[in-house]
């Protein structure tokens, strides 16, 4: 689509500079659906290449992404105001996801035996995974490739085409994705762009695609739920968190502190998955929290990390900085003063009341709260106290494992910051205000198929129950069968 069948346009800026970085149209829903009636007819064809086909197609994306990731790097940055360092980090997560995703997606989805039971032992069963025909993806701009790509690359591996429609702060790095995979795969538009704001994500969501992949805040995901349900059309939701670390009295408190400070403040604290509440054991508290201290204030807002993207984030940190305080929390690194015309400084608050703002809104900044408690009991106990349930982290060299499994979050990562993420055969989603569905690893590739179960007979049952001429003695015959089989206990 082009500028011209577009009346509306709009700007991407740098949140740095707010230089234009380029423009874009605002499509509308007229144009969505012929994105999408085109992706209708390019998922013909792309099933029909099969696995292998897919895979050597999608291997040249991969490629072409490996070979520019400077020139994506550049843009990420620019749209995002991340250091490219971060940029290039994501970026070659998102490549690892799709090389996964192509490489394993007929071992996944391909067909599979099943056992048929005994009364049906003369038919063979398998099941098999269809592809959906096509997919709608709606992406954030904290991570415009790694988070997006974790759907499409599944998406695209399980056979579907897809229409894709990046955050309007990052249509750049959407454009450059859709371009590169154009060029790799020019002879269907397998996967398009469309551009704009919420009306647009909207008009994708009604547009009668087979599923919606969605990624933002809780209160768009319920408005894009909503949107779909007019057509009945399924959404995978991955909506934000309030993601806990707990510190057990056996942590390596050095590591732990590292993991503190990175998971909270990389990327201007805009992660989903980031750490925003920290839970540590009494026996270690003074010593772990000087050490976050320490740490944090060698932090430099602007080299190590961008501005906040959205401008309206600077209000919800402020507040939530502020409503900590007035609580009678204390910073003890950053503070009232954190929070610039475009950037925050890292701000490190204790003492903070567990029904504040601040331990139960997502921040989305680069704050953390850190609490001390009796004990693992008590941490875990807080730490399933959200709405939320992403992701987690545990430190803890003996009972990490067992901390692990009692979190309410659907992925949690041990004695390491984030690790889960970097796994392309880890499934990634949540629970409760964090959405539902799965993308990344197997449940990735089966989010976006749809089961086929397929029974064929090999040869005249010996006992026939299907059939109206079926005996009397053939139902005491199955009877007793299954008398002696199940009857027992």
């Amino acid at each position: 689509m082009t500028t011209a069948q577009a009346v509306e346009t709009f700007d991407s800026l740098n949140p740095a500079t707010d230089e234009v970085l380029g423009t874009y149209p605002v499509h509308t829903a007229e144009q969505v659906e012929a994105a999408v009636a085109k992706a209708r007819n390019a998922a013909l064809w792309w099933n029909m290449l099969g696995f292998s086909g897919r895979a050597e197609r999608l291997a040249r994306w991969r490629g072409s992404m490996a070979r520019r990731m400077g020139e994506l790097c550049d843009v990420v940055s620019k749209e995002t105001g991340k250091p490219e360092g971060d940029a290039q980090l994501e970026t070659v997560l998102a490549i690892e996801h799709l090389a996964w995703a192509a490489r394993n997606a007929r071992k996944v989805l391909g067909s599979q035996r099943r056992a048929p039971g005994l009364l049906l032992s003369n038919q063979a069963a398998t099941v098999e995974y269809h592809p959906l025909g096509v997919v709608g993806v709606i992406g954030p701009w904290n991570y415009p490739v790694y988070t997006p790509l974790g759907s499409i690359s599944y998406a695209l591996a399980a056979g579907n085409a897809v229409v894709f429609k990046p955050s309007e702060y990052t249509p750049g790095v959407g454009k450059w994705l859709v371009d590169t995979f154009a060029e790799a795969v020019p002879e269907y538009p397998v996967l398009q762009l469309v551009t704009g704001f919420g009306a647009t994500g909207a008009a994708l969501a009604r547009s009668g695609v087979d599923k919606i992949a969605f990624t933002g805040s809780a209160a768009t995901g319920k408005k894009v739920m909503a949107a779909a349900a007019e057509t009945l059309t399924p959404v995978v939701i991955e909506a934000g968190g309030k993601d806990p670390l707990i510190v057990d009295a056996d942590a390596d408190l050095e590591a732990a502190a590292d993991a503190t400070v990175w998971g909270a403040f990389s990327n201007a604290g805009q992660t989903c998955a980031g750490v925003e509440r920290v839970y540590v054991h009494e026996q270690v508290y003074d010593d772990f929290v000087a050490k976050v201290v320490d740490k944090a204030k060698k932090v430099d807002a602007g080299k190590h990390y961008g501005p906040m993207t959205m401008p309206s984030q600077l209000d919800v940190v402020r507040r939530h900085i502020a409503d900590a305080l007035a609580r009678g929390g204390r910073a003890l690194v950053g503070g009232k003063n954190a929070v610039g015309d475009r950037f925050v400084k890292p701000t490190v608050l204790v003492d903070v009341p567990e029904d504040s703002a601040a331990v139960r809104e997502e921040t989305f900044g680069p704050t953390v709260t850190i609490a001390k408690v009796r004990d693992m009991d008590e941490a875990v106990d807080k730490a399933n106290d959200s709405v939320y349930g992403l992701g987690s982290t545990v430190f803890s060299k003996r009972r990490g494992l067992e901390l692990a499994r009692r979190l309410r979050t659907g992925q949690t990562a041990i004695n390491a910051p984030l690790s889960f993420a970097g796994i392309a055969s880890l499934p990634f989603g949540g629970l409760g205000d964090s959405g539902f569905g799965r993308i990344h690893g197997p449940e990735g590739l089966r989010e976006f198929a749809r089961p086929k179960a397929i029974a064929r007979q090999r040869f005249t049952a010996p006992i026939a129950l299907t059939t109206f001429a079926r005996s009397a003695k053939t139902e005491a015959l199955v009877g007793k069968l299954i008398g002696r089989l199940h009857g027992r206990r």
